[in-house]
Formats: C-alpha cells, sequence, structure tokens
C-alpha cells in the first residue's frame, strides 16, 4: 500500500486534498439534508392538513419558509424566491464534487505520465533495453497515481449523484407545501 501511495508522487498531496474534501463535502450534506433538518413530519402533516398555526422545527428548511411567508403574508414573488434560495443552500458544496470527480482521474493522469517518463527515462543507453524487472515495477508505481485518481472519483460522483437527487426530491415536495401556505395565506 505504501508502494502505491509513493507511486503517485508529488500528486499525492493534491489527490489526497481531493480526497478529504470529497469525503467531507459528502458527509456534510448527507447529515445537513436528513428529513429531520428538512422537512419534519410534523410541520409537512399540519401544512397539509391546512392548520392555522404551524409550528416544528425552527430550524429547518420548511420552518424558514414558514416563518417567511407568516411575516410576509401578501408577497407570493418573494415566498417563492425565498423558497429557491432554501434549495439553493441545500445544494452547497455539491457541485465541488462534480470538480473533485473530474479533476481527480485528471491528476492522476498526469501522475502516471510522470512516472512512465520517469520509467522510460532510466532505459540503459548502452543497450537500449531496460531492466525488465525494475522496468514492469517502475511501470505498477506510475499507474497507481491514476488508480488512486479513479478511487477519489468514483465515490465523488455517487455522492454528488445521490445528493443532487436527494436535493431535487426535497425541491419539489416543498413546491408542493409552497402552493399549500400560498393557498392558506391568499395574496
Amino acid at each position: 500500500m505504501i508502494d502505491v501511495l509513493t507511486g503517485a508522487g508529488l500528486l499525492i498531496y493534491p489527490l489526497g486534498l481531493c480526497s478529504a474534501a470529497a469525503v467531507f463535502i459528502i458527509c456534510e450534506r448527507a447529515y445537513a439534508l436528513r428529513r429531520g433538518a428538512v422537512m419534519p413530519h410534523d410541520l409537512v402533516d399540519a401544512i397539509v392538513a391546512g392548520k392555522a398555526s404551524l409550528t416544528g422545527g425552527r430550524h429547518t428548511v420548511l420552518a424558514r419558509i414558514v416563518d417567511f411567508a407568516e411575516q410576509n403574508p401578501r408577497d407570493e414573488g418573494a415566498l417563492r424566491a425565498f423558497a429557491r434560495l432554501e434549495v439553493n443552500r441545500m445544494q452547497r458544496g455539491i457541485p465541488y464534487l462534480d470538480v473533485i470527480y473530474a479533476a481527480a482521474p485528471l491528476l492522476g493522469l498526469s501522475g502516471t505520465v510522470t512516472g512512465l517518463l520517469q520509467v522510460f527515462s532510466q532505459i540503459d543507453a548502452s543497450t537500449g533495453l531496460p531492466d525488465p524487472v525494475l522496468f514492469t515495477k517502475g511501470v505498477a508505481l506510475a499507474l497507481s497515481a491514476t488508480v488512486i485518481g479513479l478511487s477519489i472519483a468514483i465515490p465523488s460522483l455517487i455522492g454528488a449523484g445521490y445528493l443532487s437527487r436527494k436535493v431535487d426530491n426535497y425541491a419539489a415536495e416543498l413546491e408542493v407545501l409552497l402552493e399549500r401556505i400560498l393557498r392558506r395565506n391568499p395574496s
């Protein structure tokens, strides 16, 4: 395993940074986008039932939208814009995963090309042939950068897709609930 990491050369540092950033973003967004932090069931049920007084998790996305609706009962456009801003807040960090899953394989490929250049530069000039054992080991180590890049990119791609889909589902549900809120507070 140590050979694989050293085979990536100096590019192990940006690859490590990409890996740490991806893990942080995926974990943080997964926690922030849990159902109770976005749309608690009690508040959703109250909106669907058309209750006059809505109470529920004050620090949730839906509660902030309800509070805004209660503070601005006659401004439908502002409420819709505020709801879009809340959806935008839910997407925070997810676009960086797109950058990571695009950049990590390219960084890995750069490490592989650099490693292969080093391997080919060590060919014996007098015979024109490399030592087969060293050459094979050098090529394998050079390819390790690409493996590391791909092992960062694949989970980042899956995480970005999962989190984006989750935000899209919440946005659709919020749109339906927003119509209920607007019906409750006619302009």
